[in-house]
């Protein structure tokens, strides 16, 4: 029996192989909070199972893929105790890991159709992806430095396979926006198209990959992953264990902050070079 009816914040459609995935929390720009997130991680095991997908697209309701974590969870856990604060933490990097785990883990291809704003979590789903179909006017970031953490998610796995170390170093280290044409140019996404071109596209390559042979599909699909599994997932995980001991960091309070109130932040370690631990 189909587990699509149990997720309140993903539509899933399936018909002729492939399955369609929407997520869909389109007021706040698909920002992932506690149980969207969660649904992320459990959702490419489903397509894996599920005999009558071949191929996954996954792409936002609205006007965005994902507008990332919602900052008002970020605020509530950086308010809590040492040891409630430890297990979340615990809990986040574990679903953190699962999605993009599962997503490589996934035999069938996944096709991301990035609708609009993709950031956190929701692009970590964009780019790690087997193809990626972006808007030419959609903008990407990884915000993780912005708000005063260590790009976790996905970044240190798969930027630099995508558009090369020089690259991946100078958005991540900045979380400067890349848009859908750079975005291509760089080698960050598979395509970029109009607007009104990304679901169609990125359905007439799931076409072609449906009616394709299956396990050619998903042998060559396994195989250029080896490059994820050898090497690249040691850097993911090293990240995102970093990226939640920041979240212990008083840099993060005026991170978020900073977010909140749409202003640059002013970091406390810029003001006591001293105090940061040297590792």
């Amino acid at each position: 029996m189909s587990r699509y009816g149990e997720y309140q914040f993903l539509v899933v459609e399936v018909k002729d192989g492939i399955g369609l995935i929407t997520l869909n929390r389109p007021e706040v720009l698909n920002a992932t909070h506690a149980r969207l997130h969660w649904e992320l991680t459990q959702i490419w095991r489903d397509i894996d199972h599920d005999p009558d997908v071949r191929v996954a697209v996954v792409t936002g309701a609205g006007r965005a893929f994902s507008a990332g974590g919602d900052v008002t969870e970020i605020e509530e856990r950086i308010k809590l105790s040492k040891a409630d604060s430890f297990a979340a933490s615990i809990k986040t990097m574990r679903e953190a890991s699962a999605i993009v785990h599962n997503m490589i883990n996934c035999e069938k291809a996944i096709i991301s159709a990035i609708n609009g704003v993709a950031v956190g979590a929701g692009l970590a789903v964009a780019l790690m992806a087997d193809i990626s179909v972006i808007s030419e006017t959609a903008r990407l970031t990884d915000g993780h430095i912005r708000i005063g953490v260590a790009a976790g998610d996905h970044a240190a796995c798969i930027w630099p396979l995508l558009c090369g170390m020089a690259k991946a170093k100078l958005y991540l280290m900045t979380s400067d926006f890349v848009d859908g044409k750079e975005a291509e140019r760089i080698g960050l996404v598979s395509r970029a198209v109009p607007q009104e071109q990304v679901v169609p596209v990125a359905m007439e390559y799931a076409r072609k990959l449906a009616d394709g042979p299956q396990i050619a599909v998903r042998f060559t699909k396994r195989a250029l992953n080896q490059w994820l599994k050898l090497g690249a997932l040691t850097s993911f995980d090293y990240s995102l264990a970093l990226e939640m001991l920041n979240f212990f960091d008083i840099d993060v309070d005026a991170g978020v902050d900073a977010l909140n109130a749409k202003s640059a932040p002013k970091f406390p370690s810029i003001k006591s070079p001293g105090s940061i631990v040297h590792v």
